[in-house]
């Protein structure tokens, strides 16, 4: 497995056709994708499918990497970074089993995932949204560097905006 980057704690690496069980499950808890717009897999193999055409890699050099416990070697969840086509911008994204809340994962792989962005990716912007109502990735965004910008809509719900450019960080 493709290794991209390691905190203390934390392997964040590429994700892989074999993650399918563990991305299916992820996305099966309503509280996990409660903010996302997102709607679970119907099934493992819809998962792997996912997985199986995931591009990002290839086309962009980076995308939402698989985040392991080094302690336990166990898929805890996602984060990374995202380029949206449409807007020409970078977004940081995370998203962890419910059980791996409140651990300090989700800031240390961002912060991980923020940096390799500047430093190795060379990106001069990452954005970040999140709903209004989700205070936990609000903190995370603020914590890991990244300022408010503007209250957005996002899929017809209320959410923000926030940003943290190169020569910021």
């Amino acid at each position: 497995m493709n290794v991209v980057l390691e905190t203390n704690r934390l392997l964040v690496r590429e994700l892989h056709p074999d993650d399918a069980e563990n991305f299916y499950l992820l996305n099966l808890n309503p509280n996990v994708i409660k903010y996302t717009g997102n709607t679970a897999f119907k099934n493992i193999e819809e998962a792997r499918i996912f997985l199986e055409n995931y591009q990002d890699y290839k086309r962009n050099g980076y995308g939402r990497w698989a985040v392991i416990k080094k302690e336990t070697n166990k898929f805890i969840g996602w984060c990374g970074l995202k380029f949206d086509e449409i807007k020409k911008e970078t977004d940081i994204g995370f998203r962890f089993f419910e059980e791996e809340w409140h651990k300090g994962y989700a800031t240390e792989s961002a912060m991980a995932c923020v940096e390799h962005g500047f430093e190795k990716l060379h990106l001069k912007r990452i954005i970040g949204r999140a709903m209004k109502e989700n205070m936990a990735s609000i903190k995370v965004l603020e914590k890991i560097g990244l300022e408010y910008i503007e209250d957005t809509d996002f899929d017809g719900k209320e959410a923000v905006l926030y940003k943290i450019e190169h020569n910021k960080f």
